[in-house]
C-alpha cells in the first residue's frame, strides 16, 4: 500500500472516531504527512475496508524513520506514534462529551466507549500487554493468577545515552498528574498526546477516570485526585470508594496501601484502582463470621485468605462507611507482640494501615479490608510482613493493592530464569540463577520431569510460591496461633 493510501485511511478513522468532520480531511492529511516527514501527497481515495489503526501507525513510524524524522530510539518513537494516534483520540471536552451521552444510557456503555477508544488509540498497550506471560494455579485459596509482566518496555541504551543530556524537569509532578493529558513526553517521561481523562466530581472534589497504558486485568482504571497530595487511608477513602461504586457499579475499586513496604508504587499521589475483573480474593468464601457491636445491620466476617481480610457487607452506605473507618482506626491503635503486630515504634511512628477493595454484591455494598503492618525487625529487614528470603528468588517487591487480591505480578527476568530452570530439572546444560537451587532441587525430589511437563509444573509451583508470598504478607497467620490472635482483635470490635 502506497504511503498516501496509509495517510488518507489513517485520516478517515480520525473522522470516525469523532473529533473531526470530512470538511477537515485535507487539513488532517497535511497535518500527518508532515509529522512524517512527506511533502505531497497523491490522490487516492479512502478504502472502502480500512485496516486497524495500528497497522496504519506501523506503516506511518517507518516512513517517518525512513525520512529521518525520527531514529531508532523508543522515547522518539513513542512520542511521533502519541502525536499521530492523538489525531483518532477527539480532544477531552469531546470525549467528555461522548462519555456523558453513553453514560445516560448505561454506566457499562459510557466505559465501553472510553475503553475501546484507549485501545484504538493505541494509549492502553494492546500488543505489548499481550506479551506478558499469564497462567493461573490452583491453591487451597482458590485460582491464583499468576503474571510475569514483559509489558512495559526496558530501557532503550540510545535513550540512556541521550538522558545524559536532559535537562531536570519537574512537570508533570508525576504519572498521576492531570497535567499528563496531552502531554508531547521527553527522552525520560512518557508521551501522553494521545491520554484523555474523564472529570469525575467525587464528594465534591475533582478527579479524574482514565485506563492504565499497561493494564495487569480487564479495564484497568484508575482514579485520580486532581491535587497533587500524598495518599492517605483515611474516611474520606471509603466515602470516595463508595462512591465510585456507585457511578461504576460494574467495577471493583481499591486503594493501596498508605505506608512504606506495604503501599504501592506510586504513593505521592492519591489515587485509586478499579476495572472489570473478579479477582480470587473477591471469590473467596468468609470463614469466620464476626459480630460489630456497634453495627448491627452489617454482616463481617473472616475472609478465607493468605493474607488477614475482614470483609463487610451492608445496604446503608453511611453505616457501611462508619465501620470500615471504626476498623480501621481500631487497627491502628492495636498491638499483639505475642505475634510480632506492633502499631507505633518508640518515637510513635505509625505501623498499621489496611488494603481497601469495595464492590458491589447485588444490592450489597462489600468492602474487604487487609490488614497490613510495616514493621521490620533483625530476622526480616526487609518488612516482618513481606516477602520473607526463601521466597524472594520469585517476588521481592512490595505486595500492592493487585497481588493482595490474588494476582502475581512479576518480574521480567524470570521469563529467562525459569527456562534456565526448566534445563537444569531436565538436566540440561543451564545457566540457572544460584537463587533458584534449593527450590529446583526440592522439586526434583517431588517430580519426574519430562520435556513436555517440566514447565506446567514449574509454572504450578510459582503459583505456590505466591500463595506462599501473600501468607508471608499475612499479619495474622493461617496456624492457630495466628488465627486464635486475629480473633483476639476482631473481640475488641
Amino acid at each position: 500500500m502506497s504511503i498516501s493510501q496509509t495517510v488518507v485511511d489513517f485520516a478517515t478513522l480520525a473522522i470516525q472516531a469523532g473529533g473531526y468532520m470530512e470538511l477537515d480531511r485535507l487539513y488532517l492529511q497535511n497535518r500527518i504527512i508532515a509529522l512524517i516527514g512527506e511533502d505531497s501527497l497523491e490522490d487516492v481515495l479512502p478504502h472502502k475496508q480500512l485496516e486497524s489503526s495500528l497497522v496504519l501507525l506501523d506503516r506511518l513510524i517507518e516512513k517517518a524513520k525512513d525520512n529521518g524524522v525520527i531514529d531508532d530510539s523508543f522515547a522518539q518513537k513513542e512520542i511521533l506514534e502519541a502525536q499521530l494516534m492523538d489525531f483518532l483520540t477527539p480532544p477531552p471536552s469531546v470525549v467528555n462529551a461522548f462519555f456523558a451521552q453513553h453514560y445516560a444510557k448505561a454506566p457499562a456503555d459510557a466505559t465501553d466507549y472510553f475503553f475501546k477508544l484507549c485501545q484504538e488509540n493505541d494509549y492502553i498497550k494492546t500488543r505489548a500487554i499481550a506479551k506478558n506471560i499469564v497462567f493461573p494455579t490452583e491453591t487451597e485459596y482458590g485460582t491464583l493468577e499468576i503474571t510475569i509482566n514483559l509489558s512495559k518496555p526496558e530501557k532503550d541504551p540510545k535513550d540512556i545515552a541521550a538522558m545524559r543530556n536532559v535537562a531536570d524537569v519537574n512537570y508533570p509532578k508525576c504519572m498521576l498528574c492531570m497535567e499528563n493529558e496531552g502531554y508531547k513526553g521527553r527522552q525520560n517521561y512518557p508521551a501522553r498526546s494521545n491520554h484523555r481523562i474523564i472529570r469525575m466530581n467525587l464528594n465534591g472534589e475533582s478527579w479524574g477516570f482514565q485506563y492504565s497504558p499497561y493494564a495487569y486485568y480487564n479495564e484497568h482504571c484508575i482514579i485520580l485526585s486532581e491535587e497533587h497530595r500524598p495518599m492517605k487511608i483515611s474516611r474520606a477513602t471509603f466515602e470516595r470508594l463508595l462512591s465510585i461504586i456507585e457511578v461504576f457499579p460494574h467495577y471493583f475499586v481499591g486503594s493501596n496501601a498508605d505506608l512504606p513496604i506495604v503501599g504501592g508504587s506510586i504513593l505521592s499521589h492519591d489515587h485509586y484502582q478499579g476495572g472489570r475483573h473478579t479477582f480470587a480474593m473477591a471469590k473467596a468464601p468468609i470463614e469466620t463470621e464476626i459480630s460489630l457491636s456497634v453495627f448491627k445491620n452489617i454482616k463481617a466476617g473472616i475472609v478465607k485468605w493468605p493474607m488477614s481480610v475482614i470483609r463487610l457487607q451492608g445496604s446503608n452506605k453511611n453505616e457501611l462507611i462508619n465501620a470500615c473507618d471504626y476498623i480501621l482506626q481500631a487497627w491502628k491503635q492495636y498491638s499483639d507482640e505475642s505475634v510480632s503486630i506492633k502499631a507505633y515504634s518508640e518515637d510513635g511512628t505509625p505501623h498499621h494501615t489496611v488494603t481497601p477493595i469495595a464492590r458491589r454484591n447485588g444490592e450489597l455494598y462489600e468492602v474487604d479490608l487487609v490488614l497490613r503492618d510495616n514493621n521490620v525487625s533483625e530476622e526480616f529487614p526487609d518488612g516482618i510482613f513481606h516477602p520473607h528470603p526463601e521466597v524472594q528468588h520469585i517476588k521481592k517487591e512490595n505486595i500492592g493493592l493487585i497481588e493482595v487480591m490474588g494476582l502475581a505480578v512479576l518480574p521480567p527476568r524470570l521469563l529467562n530464569e525459569l527456562e534456565e530452570v526448566k534445563k537444569y530439572v531436565l538436566k540440561k546444560a543451564n545457566d540457572m540463577a544460584s537463587y533458584h537451587q534449593v527450590w529446583a532441587d526440592n522439586m526434583m525430589k517431588h517430580y519426574q520431569f519430562t520435556e513436555a511437563n517440566a514447565m506446567e509444573i514449574i509454572h504450578a509451583e510459582v503459583g505456590q510460591i505466591f500463595a506462599q508470598v501473600l501468607e508471608d504478607a499475612g499479619v495474622f497467620k493461617r496456624d492457630t496461633t495466628g488465627q486464635a490472635a486475629f480473633l483476639r482483635f476482631t473481640a475488641t470490635l
